[in-house]
């Protein structure tokens, strides 16, 4: 059986009608993520000054609400969040698809492996019946992690994949990199590792026993420690020659449509990751952009109210997504990278 007909078979009618309505004209996915929880209610409550249990749920929504009436005009979708989401995704602009997240907002602390677990309220039939059109998955996951540790997180996406198959919803999976040993994922160490986690963990996900549609991956180099990037901080990781080649190799390994994640890193540097993307040649099918739209809103809203975000968000929020909508122009269609025809 080809690959063709494969991906084909991976892609029923119902997945394909959703898939074409988070995507843009183009076949592009062009996506904005608000579907953060406890590190929102911690920022919030940080500039606030109060304690994070005084972030009510209220509060939460509200702030979704805002942000999802002032960039969803400007995306192909947005993923949220069951918990404090539902308001915010009655509230974005016409034709936009939903993504709704399936996952517990952290991780379990209490054992070793940042073991992943589910929202207990929630099913993808239900996610279904709120009228999303996609099932979004968060894991950790390193390849250089304790077997037995990823043999629970393969069999806990494959659990997820099977219930999106059933419901005939695409399945989004994102997953984080970490350092097993405890490291600083943000720091030179373990940015040197970086392209090897990300590579080995697109491609044991692109493999067809987990059924996930798409893969929503963070980008394989991190920007302050490649020089020549605009915001090289010195402290060299690789050249921008290596850099590129990382994301082409990256590229390569996946059999299914990808897109790449902002991480919570800042707007300037997750442009100029996409920017090496395009240089690299990938074919990367967009992205879903959460933090680096609209994370300096945070300290507007949690100090000068609702009025002051929205006009923040009017302003400096729209610029921000046009910014990563323009760096969109090198992402090809979804359905080229899965080898369909496109949708009707």
């Amino acid at each position: 059986m080809t690959r063709g007909i494969i991906l084909r078979m991976m892609f029923s009618e119902g997945k394909l009608r959703r898939m074409k309505a988070l995507s843009n004209e183009n076949g592009i996915i062009a996506a904005a993520a608000m579907d953060q929880r406890g590190s929102l209610q911690k920022a919030l409550a940080t500039s606030r000054g109060v304690d994070v249990k005084e972030i009510s749920p209220a509060v939460m929504s509200e702030f979704k609400v805002a942000v999802s009436r002032a960039l969803t005009p400007h995306a192909s979708a947005i993923l949220l969040d069951p918990e404090f989401g539902l308001d915010a995704g009655r509230a974005r602009a016409p034709r936009t698809g939903l993504i709704l997240a399936y996952e517990l907002s952290g991780y379990d602390n209490t054992r070793p492996g940042r073991l992943p677990d589910l929202l207990p309220h929630v099913s993808v039939k239900r996610i279904v019946d709120w009228g999303a059109d996609a099932v979004k998955i968060l894991i950790y996951y390193t390849p250089f992690e304790d077997e037995a540790i990823n043999d629970v997180k393969h069999a806990f996406v494959e659990r997820i994949g099977a219930e999106c198959e059933t419901y005939e919803i695409p399945f989004f999976l994102e997953f984080v990199g970490y350092d097993p040993k405890g490291g600083d994922e943000r720091g030179f160490e373990y940015a040197r590792h970086k392209p090897e986690v990300v590579k080995e963990s697109m491609k044991e996900f692109s493999k067809p026993q987990y059924h996930v549609d798409v893969l929503k991956v963070e980008v394989p180099v991190n920007a302050e420690y490649v020089e020549g990037s605009s915001v090289y901080k010195g402290q060299k990781a690789c050249s921008r020659e290596e850099a590129l080649k990382h994301f082409r190799e990256a590229a390569a390994v996946a059999t299914r449509p990808f897109i790449y994640l902002s991480a919570g890193v800042g707007n300037q540097q997750f442009t100029e990751s996409l920017q090496m993307a395009a240089e690299a040649g990938t074919d990367f099918s967009g992205v879903l952009c959460g933090r680096a739209t609209w994370k300096d809103g945070v300290p507007v809203y949690a100090k000068q109210g609702l009025k002051a975000l929205e006009a923040w968000l009017e302003k400096e929020g729209v610029r921000n997504i046009n910014a990563v909508n323009q760096a969109l122009q090198a992402a090809k269609p979804w359905y080229e990278k899965a080898g369909v025809a496109a949708p009707a």
